[in-house]
């Protein structure tokens, strides 16, 4: 399950650090395959070096080879092709910079990234050869922040001052780029409610005054039911309760990504770029404007009657067992600011999402793109792993603690930078 911790500190880095993962052949390597999907499905960057059987078949079949009868070229681990954005088998070692480049690319691409997997033939591991110096030079990779389209961005503007009851859908986007801030005076500027995915939540405050709770809530849901202009993120299974959630007639979707596959769904308006920046722009464009003074109370009042619903969810009273919902508002009110929760899959998920009030935007980790039982473990351990025991202790979150680790003398030899260009 070491990929899992991989995944967990790529995202608590926002995206912005990267790890390895290497295996024997066989199963070792086959173990990572779901460790890819979880990665590329949930656009989180982590590399993979999986050994691979001998590329002079010196010893052939060698272990768990696969063997097939009219392809003899197919081995195990082309089943991470499907699963990973990028995938290249190195059988001379002259060809290892370009792979170990392109690697970085994709890793580095915020519309790109996901699992990238290097598979290393066992000889060609122990083989030796003169590659230039300036591979192994200090590199900055710089993660960029595209700016979206300005036509899109006033196409979406003429929607939203058209609209009179807007919503904004947060996902894991708006963490990732950093960008928290800038929705929440957006939404508090704008009156715009803002409901939030798995992996958007933490975006807003639970106690934001424009916090409509998780989609799959009751206020978040009835607004959506009514919403006639909606500012999507990816779209989902999930994130649209099978494609039920936004019913009013004639609903639009301005949807912002940085993948332009993504904002093109659900027939929305494409605004392909960072977050940041495009909330940036539709801040500046919006300067003024509000929704009606009653959609904001309407959606106030939803918002106080949910967390009315939590508070009798998390003291039902249930014995001698307590519900889940009760065990969910024991450990919250347990858990520091600060404090982050892990779940993977089950029930457990649901309710949290509805029923988990968080308070930081790493609070949450539970994106649930790809549920996968057992993930939450290795998680917790990659928390101290990569850690120092004083800042586990201290319950200091990832990015601030990974900067107090540096100073004491563990720079990475590999750094990536965000581009404000």
């Amino acid at each position: 399950m070491q990929w899992s911790t991989r995944r967990w500190f790529a995202r608590m880095r926002n995206r912005l650090s990267v790890l390895a993962s290497t295996s024997p052949i066989g199963p070792g390597a086959t173990n990572m395959v779901t460790g890819a999907a979880l990665a590329t499905i949930n656009r989180l960057p982590v590399l993979l070096l999986p050994s691979d059987t001998f590329a002079t078949r010196a010893a052939d079949p060698v272990l768990q080879q696969l063997e097939h009868p009219g392809q003899r070229d197919v081995l195990v681990n082309d089943v991470f092709r499907p699963v990973s954005r990028f995938f290249d088998r190195v059988d001379r070692p002259e060809q290892l910079p370009d792979p170990l480049l392109g690697a970085m690319r994709v890793l580095t691409d915020p519309a790109e990234t996901g699992a990238v997997t290097i598979c290393l033939p066992e000889n060609v591991q122990a083989q030796a050869f003169d590659w230039p110096a300036s591979l192994f030079a200090d590199r900055v990779w710089y993660v960029p922040r595209p700016v979206p389209d300005p036509g899109s961005v006033a196409r979406a503007l003429a929607l939203l001052r058209d609209a009179s009851r807007p919503l904004i859908v947060a996902g894991g986007g708006v963490i990732y780029s950093e960008a928290t801030a800038e929705l929440r005076a957006f939404a508090q500027a704008t009156g715009i409610p803002v409901a939030e995915t798995q992996a958007g939540k933490g975006a807003l405050p639970y106690d934001h005054p424009q916090a409509a709770g998780a989609i799959g809530s009751a206020a978040a849901n009835a607004l959506a039911r009514a919403a006639d202009v909606v500012i999507g993120t990816r779209w989902s299974d999930f994130t649209t309760v099978s494609g039920r959630a936004f019913a009013a007639p004639g609903v639009r979707f301005i949807n912002i990504n940085v993948t332009s596959f993504d904002a093109a769904k659900n027939s929305g308006l494409a605004v392909t770029g960072d977050a940041r920046a495009a909330i940036a722009s539709l801040a500046e464009g919006l300067s003024g404007w509000q929704v009606p003074a009653s959609y904001r109370e309407h959606a106030a009042a939803l918002a106080l009657a949910w967390d009315a619903t939590v508070s009798r969810a998390y003291s039902l009273g249930h014995a001698p067992l307590p519900a889940q919902s009760e065990v969910i508002g024991t450990v919250n009110a347990a858990a520091g600011p600060r404090d982050v929760v892990v779940c993977a899959a089950g029930s457990l998920p649901g309710d949290l999402h509805k029923l988990w009030s968080t308070r930081d935007e790493k609070g949450y980790h539970v994106e649930y793109g790809y549920s996968c039982m057992g993930y939450e473990i290795a998680v917790r351990d990659g928390r101290r792993w990569f850690l120092p025991d004083d800042v586990v202790r201290t319950g200091h979150r990832c990015p601030g603690a990974l900067e107090d680790h540096r100073r004491a003398g563990a720079e990475p030899r590999l750094r990536l930078d965000r581009s404000f260009a």
